[in-house]
């Protein structure tokens, strides 16, 4: 028989998702598009289905470009029924904060 570890493993059964972040603008929330390879049903080419799911950032640490995997979760809004579980990937791009132009610091 085999021995047991002291570690527990926790399967989770919600769903996941591996996507691309393509807005950040809201607080707290992303939009991420997922992309999908599938067959044709009548044709068989494989033709890639892409989808928008709004997803849960507590911390906004997402930018633009960012490879992140979500996970299943309660409704948190209209839209909003997936929360950000990881990062994946950071975007070597990070976009430049906007100042204002009137700032002493500016000038």
């Amino acid at each position: 028989m085999a021995e047991t570890t002291g570690q527990a493993v926790k399967k989770s059964h919600h769903k996941e998702l591996i996507g691309t972040v393509v807005s950040n603008k809201m607080q707290k929330t992303i939009v991420v598009e997922v992309t999908r390879k599938k067959a044709h049903p009548l044709y068989g080419r494989v033709i890639a289905i892409r989808k928008k799911f709004y997803a849960h950032d507590e911390k906004n640490e997402t930018h633009i470009g960012d490879v992140v995997r979500l996970e299943e979760s309660r409704p948190l809004s209209r839209l909003k029924r997936w929360t950000l579980k990881e990062i994946v990937r950071k975007t070597a791009l990070v976009p430049e904060v906007v100042t204002d132009a009137s700032s002493p610091a500016s000038r």
